[in-house]
């Protein structure tokens, strides 16, 4: 554990960070903040002192301690760009990440990665890092964007400092900033559809909803039904959150495997490739096999769409484009001090791959 006046220290930048203090405002006294914290009036003097010569705070002389401007800790060029992804070494992110380092690397900038594991507390610690240090601008992939943003304080700090950001994958719906993100809506209707026009008419989607691109997939998904005149079965669709892609999907998966030739869903519609690898086994088990039994579909076109015997097909996600794409954003909303109207909403056309793991449906072959 930290020393205590560390996490005296940690919680005042807190404060600061989440707008609860704002610059020129007056700290508690050293009395007021030993009581709340119960350490030492000496525990709190050091960690007030640290954060003086830091920069974060200033002292009056006969009237107290106040939080810092910006200007007072910030310098003019940082050349500095933190980049926060929900993870960063699997799946599609390091793509992602290659894609915005070539391009912002070869501009003279410097990239001051991290990763939320898609939980919110992790968002918060890593915007409060970043709050705390001299950037020229964030590139950030929201953490369950489905759900109520919890630290949008942070963010409002970051808009009040006036750091250029941007949003990549999804966005907050309560936040106006750019965002760069394929459209997930179009890949779920493409997705579905490609399997009703192989003669399936009993399909299932296994969807996570914590976040939009999850919401968007299964809303394609179910839109391409309505437009081809299929019925979807109320127990189609399985939806999941974060905490739960490692066992609810599979557990659901073998249910429907379990059921009657007859009434068994033909086709699947997995929520990204990493699933739909993990589905295969399910259906190995289960004694049946793609795609003469079942046909698969996942979602991003990753390394793992084509590392099984079995070929995934699958929607596919430009992640390094998507990253060149979100740095030469970052430089003009740096450069221009601002964004252009066309970067408020950058959406990419999603495109069908298709492999082995789809074919037409049982008793429609010929």
């Amino acid at each position: 554990m930290a020393p205590k006046y560390i996490q005296v220290k940690q919680e005042i930048l807190s404060w600061i960070h989440s707008s609860k203090l704002q610059p020129q405002s007056q700290l508690p006294s050293e009395h007021e903040m030993s009581e709340q914290f119960a350490v030492s009036r000496q525990t709190v003097r050091q960690a007030l002192g640290e954060l003086v010569q830091e920069g974060w705070l200033f002292r009056m002389q006969g009237k107290g301690t106040f939080v810092a401007t910006r200007d007072r800790k910030q310098p003019e060029d940082p050349r500095t760009i933190g980049v926060v992804t929900t993870y960063i070494s699997d799946y599609i992110f390091p793509s992602i990440v290659q894609g915005i380092e070539s391009k912002l690397s070869r501009q003279g900038y410097k990239l001051l990665l991290s990763s939320t594991g898609n939980d919110p507390e992790q968002e918060r610690q890593c915007l409060e890092m970043l709050l705390s240090q001299p950037l020229s601008g964030i590139i950030i992939e929201p953490t369950k964007s489905g759900e109520r943003n919890p630290n949008l304080n942070y963010y409002l700090t970051v808009e009040n400092r006036q750091i250029p950001y941007l949003m990549i994958n999804a966005r907050y719906e309560e936040m106006d900033a750019p965002c760069l993100r394929v459209d997930d809506e179009k890949g779920g209707f493409l997705a579905a559809e490609h399997l009703i026009k192989l003669g399936h008419r009993r399909l299932a989607g296994f969807f996570k909803t914590d976040d939009m691109q999850g919401i968007l997939r299964m809303k394609g998904f179910v839109a391409a039904h309505r437009k081809y005149g299929v019925t979807l079965h109320p127990n189609a669709v399985t939806t999941y959150r974060t905490e739960e892609k490692n066992e609810l999907p599979l557990q659901r998966a073998s249910e429907l495997l379990a059921m009657e030739a007859g009434e068994r869903p033909t086709g699947w519609v997995t929520y990204n490739d990493e699933l739909a690898v993990r589905l295969l086994d399910i259906v190995r088990s289960a004694g049946l096999s793609i795609p003469n039994d079942l046909s698969l579909v996942g979602f991003d076109d990753s390394f793992l769409a084509t590392a099984t015997e079995i070929k995934l097909t699958t929607i596919r996600h430009p992640k390094e484009e998507l990253g060149l794409r979100a740095a030469d954003t970052m430089l003009s909303m740096i450069e221009e001090k601002g964004y252009r109207e066309e970067d408020r909403q950058w959406i990419i056309p999603p495109e069908l791959i298709v492999r082995e793991s789809t074919g037409p449906a049982p008793g429609n072959v010929g």
